[in-house]
C-alpha cells in the first residue's frame, strides 16, 4: 500500500532532508530507521529537499507499506513516539501512481525574521536582520519575482537540474507582531532560490541595491546578490496537489 504523509520537523536537528552518505542525521534516514524497527523496509520520497537548518511545517512524503500494515492511525502514533524533532501530522493511503515530488503542482515557503536580536529560544527558528527597512520597497521588490523567469542567477549550483526556469505565482510580505514574514508560492524552487530571493528583496528594502539592479539579476544580466539569507528563518509550509 502506498501512503502519503504530511510531516513537520525542526531543521536545526538534522543535516537536511535528503539522505547522505556522510551522516545518518537526516530527516529521510531518521524516518527510514524508525520504520525498520517496525519491519517496514521502504524508501522515503519527499516533495522536495530542504537544506540544513531549514524547517518544515507541512513537508509531504510518500512510501510503500507491506500488506501486514493496515492501521495507519496506529502507525502514526508509533512513529511519533519513536521520532525526535519530527512529527507525523497525518498518514493516508493513496493510489500507487501518487508521487510526493512529481505529483506536486505548487510549493509554498515562509521566511521569518526579526529586526531585533532573537532570544536564545528563538535563534534556531528566526533570522536576524538588524535595523530598519522600507516595507514599501520590500513589497515592490517582491513583485519583481512574480511570473515566469530564468532563475539561474538565484540558484546555488551543485545539484543538476533540467531547467532553471520557474514560475512564481505569488509573493507577499506582512508583519505578525514583531516577526516579519515573506512568502513565495511557485511551481517549484531551485536550490537556495528562496533564500537568495529573500536576501535580494531585503537588500533592496535597506537601500543596499536598487530595484533596477534586482531586475538586472532576474534578467540574468548581472549578479549583485550572491549570498543567501540565513537558513534558520525558512519554512516549507505547504505543498499543493
Amino acid at each position: 500500500m502506498r501512503v502519503k504523509a504530511v510531516i513537520a520537523y525542526d531543521g536545526s536537528a538534522f543535516f537536511g532532508f535528503q539522505r547522505q552518505t556522510s551522516t545518518p542525521y537526516t530527516v529521510t534516514q531518521s524516518i527510514e530507521n524508525a520504520l525498520r524497527t517496525l519491519q517496514i523496509d521502504t524508501v522515503i520520497v519527499g516533495s522536495g529537499r530542504t537544506d540544513r537548518y531549514v524547517h518544515a511545517t507541512a513537508q509531504v512524503i510518500h512510501f510503500d507499506l507491506p500488506d501486514f500494515w493496515t492501521d495507519l492511525a496506529k502507525l502514526k502514533q508509533i512513529l511519533n513516539r519513536h521520532l525526535t524533532s519530527i512529527q507525523f501530522k497525518y498518514i493516508q493511503s493513496v493510489d500507487t501512481d501518487f508521487h510526493a515530488r512529481f505529483s506536486a503542482k505548487k510549493r509554498y515557503y515562509r521566511y521569518l525574521f526579526k529586526t531585533t536580536r532573537p532570544s536564545v529560544f528563538e535563534e534556531k527558528y528566526l533570522s536576524f536582520y538588524p535595523g530598519s527597512f522600507d516595507p514599501f520597497r520590500l513589497r515592490k521588490a517582491l513583485k519583481c519575482f512574480e511570473g515566469e523567469h530564468d532563475f539561474r542567477y538565484f540558484h546555488k549550483t551543485g545539484s543538476p537540474v533540467h531547467t532553471t526556469v520557474r514560475t512564481i505565482y505569488q509573493s507577499r510580505y506582512y508583519q505578525y507582531g514583531n516577526i516579519h514574514v515573506i512568502t513565495f508560492e511557485a511551481n517549484g524552487f531551485l536550490r537556495s532560490q528562496v533564500r537568495l530571493m529573500v536576501e535580494g528583496v531585503l537588500q533592496c528594502a535597506k537601500g543596499k541595491i536598487t530595484l533596477p539592479m534586482l531586475h538586472s539579476q532576474i534578467d540574468c544580466e548581472a549578479q549583485y546578490v550572491t549570498k543567501p539569507a540565513p537558513p534558520q528563518g525558512l519554512y516549507l509550509a505547504r505543498i499543493f496537489y
